[in-house]
């Protein structure tokens, strides 16, 4: 198989040459909400109110058709920070252990030696703030991490100079456990001085206090990395099966009744009290809006230093929404490879780069840009001898060149997806299968394997060599084998 990847770094090389910077290097703000649906943005009209975010699409570009690298997080983070698919980083499927979700409780000497906590990304990957450490940034997280919990895999040890999160898949809101196990962390000290106070509101006072440090004295990457509005990682399922949001948003929804009702069986539990569905709908858009929010207070904050103007601000979900979200008019949720499970909400402001205000972008990018396009932006190459996946998006988001993406492709275990320009494979196995024509039926509705069976080989054809190439990519862990 011939590579696409000198041509996507030719095209990224080009763009670097070509750019017009600002005088000053621009700082940056990455936002990532955790499990928000395509359609969750009060802007579009579905009764959500996210007036904040709203405001970063009139002021920015809002892309409709971005992918990110899988379906679920650990993948899906580890890939927006390499600029490198998930098999090629090594991080393809989820840190995480299964016994919670049968009910047990660990230990804490148990869990130190589960997966979920030796488990991490491989230290030879080079992150986004390790490239912009060369420019002189100071680099902060705030937020879910989920790349692994020992030591040699915090933030702290991957290129970022100061962190305040926790480092798995998902944790109560209030307490800051995941299934008991307390899991907030400040760099590489566990701390449980905040348990109690809605976690939202902490990654916000943390990122105000990042800015309020470093703003106008030096170039900044900021990532704030929300579990909002990830449902709540508790083993009681009044609270498991829902997300956890402050009553202040709580009351800006329609009230429900009943908020529980009783099932048979909800997984460990016989019977049990789970929420309705009414009202993990109300709890999800409580907590999007609170999160909301806490970016509106960061924008302002942005305003009020004087900084607005050359800061990139990106916002997009890590992957497809569940529970209370909506991913109209897309088929499928988190998890799956259907356009629900990977195409997300994404918003790009840069007034000084030449994002327009007020734009709809349907132009076919990925969150495997981000490396590449916020090296570009600092003025500086690429990581050396690294393989990136992604380009310089720059030149698109302004209108100069179409996007130079043709494909894109996912695998999680035995599903897989497969981009190829317009046409779209998707084995999910026994939860269905087909080929689409994505720019006329973007819902995925109508399977069109048996009329075009052409593009299918063709797209299959892709796909099998875009298998063999990642197999044979320098191994990664933790889940190779070498």
């Amino acid at each position: 198989m011939k590579s696409c990847v000198p041509s996507l770094l030719a095209v990224y090389l080009i763009g670097l040459a070509s750019i017009a910077l600002p005088a000053e290097r621009p700082n940056i703000l990455l936002i990532v909400s955790d499990d928000q649906g395509y359609q969750d943005l009060g802007l579009l009209g579905n009764g959500i109110r996210t007036p904040h975010l709203d405001r970063l699409a009139k002021e920015g570009t809002r892309l409709t058709n971005f992918y990110v690298a899988w379906p679920a997080c650990t993948p899906s983070r580890a890939a927006l920070l390499t600029g490198r698919y998930p098999q090629r980083n090594g991080i393809y499927d989820m840190i995480r252990n299964e016994a919670p979700d049968y009910g047990h409780r660990y230990t804490p000497e148990e869990y130190a030696v589960t997966f979920e906590r030796i488990g991490g990304m491989d230290t030879r990957e080079i992150l986004i703030p390790e490239v912009l450490r060369q420019a002189g940034y100071v680099s902060g997280i705030y937020g879910k991490w989920d790349l692994g919990s020992l030591k040699r895999f915090l933030p702290t040890s991957r290129g970022f100079d100061d962190f305040y999160g926790f480092v798995n898949t998902g944790i109560d809101y209030y307490t800051h456990e995941r299934y008991g196990v307390p899991s907030m962390m400040r760099n590489t000290s566990p701390t449980e001085a905040d348990k109690g106070t809605y976690c939202t509101y902490l990654f916000e006072r943390e990122a105000v206090r990042f800015l309020e440090e470093h703003a106008g004295k030096r170039p900044f990457f900021l990532y704030v990395p929300f579990n909002a509005p990830h449902n709540a990682s508790n083993l009681d399922p009044r609270i498991r099966t829902t997300v956890q949001a402050p009553e202040t948003y709580k009351k800006m929804y329609p009230p429900v009744d009943p908020e529980y009702r009783t099932v048979p069986r909800f997984r460990y539990a016989a019977p049990a009290q789970v929420v309705t569905r009414e009202a993990r709908r109300r709890d999800y858009r409580a907590a999007v809006t609170c999160m909301d929010a806490s970016i509106g207070r960061l924008l302002r904050l942005l305003d009020e230093k004087g900084i607005a103007d050359n800061t990139i601000v990106i916002f997009f979900s890590d992957n497809g929404g569940s529970g209370g979200a909506d991913n109209g008019p897309l088929r499928g949720h988190k998890g799956q490879m259907w356009e629900g499970g990977i195409r997300v909400p994404c918003l790009v402001r840069w007034p000084a780069g030449g994002v327009p205000a007020g734009n709809v972008s349907d132009a076919f990018l990925t969150s495997l840009e981000l490396l590449p396009s916020l090296a570009s932006a600092a003025g500086i190459a690429p990581p050396e001898g690294v393989v990136l996946d992604g380009f310089d998006w720059w030149p698109t988001l302004r209108g100069e060149a179409p996007s130079p993406r043709r494909e894109m492709f996912w695998k999680r275990r035995n599903h897989v997806a497969a981009r190829v320009g317009k046409w779209k494979w998707v084995d999910m196995g026994k939860a269905g299968r087909g080929l689409f024509d994505l720019e006329a039926d973007i819902g995925e509705t109508r399977d069109l394997s048996q009329e075009r069976p052409d593009v299918l080989a063709m797209v299959q054809k892709r796909l099998a060599e875009w298998e063999k190439a990642m197999a044979a990519a320098e191994p990664r862990g933790p889940f190779r084998d070498y």
